[in-house]
């Protein structure tokens, strides 16, 4: 007896492995990697080596002493904010990472392009989000009258939140329309 399985079935279930989706897994990777960095920086802003602010606390050092003063970043509601849209963009890309893998380990990728791709996109839309709050609202709040710059902590975050995009944009191409290249 034949089996009744269609053509469509089949080509679900075995699907090739391209390139771009494997790039795109890659980047997704690379997302979570800097989103986690980013949210455990300790450096979002520096100002002199008197000052930081971190998404969990904030730091000075008073001029005439040695020792640091520090207080949470939670009690204030901008801060809270960007770190709840910052970590809900990463708990999107920590899911859209698990589907897409549990999707190349079982076999059956095709179907879960698409919902890959809408989580990725609704993570850069959040993500996007708290990283345009971040500095508006820092500036408008904390008044610093020396040199401050946003540091390397905001930076993996806006390269999480790129790599993310670029790993959607990748998990949106059709395989189909691309063969002749594999």
């Amino acid at each position: 007896m034949s089996s009744a399985v269609t053509e469509t079935e089949e080509s679900a279930r075995s699907s090739p492995l391209t390139p771009l989706k494997m790039v795109g897994l890659l980047c997704v990777f690379l997302a979570l990697c800097l989103d986690v960095g980013a949210v455990m920086s300790p450096a979002w802003v520096t100002a002199d080596d008197q000052y930081y602010l971190s998404l969990w606390e904030s730091c000075w050092k008073p001029a005439s002493t040695d020792n640091w003063q520090c207080s949470s970043t939670l009690g204030s509601d901008w801060q809270v904010a960007t770190l709840a849209l910052l970590l809900g963009g990463g708990a999107l890309v920590l899911m859209s990472f698990l589907v897409a893998l549990v999707a190349v380990c079982i076999g059956t990728r095709r179907r879960f392009y698409a919902p890959v791709a809408l989580m990725l996109f609704a993570a850069v839309v959040l993500q996007a989000c708290s990283l345009v709050l971040y500095p508006i609202k820092f500036i408008e709040s904390i008044n610093l009258r020396i040199y401050h710059e946003f540091n390397w902590g905001y930076g993996l975050a806006w390269g999480g939140t790129i790599f993310s995009f670029g790993g959607g944009i990748l998990y949106c191409l059709n395989p189909k329309s691309y063969e002749e290249y594999y």
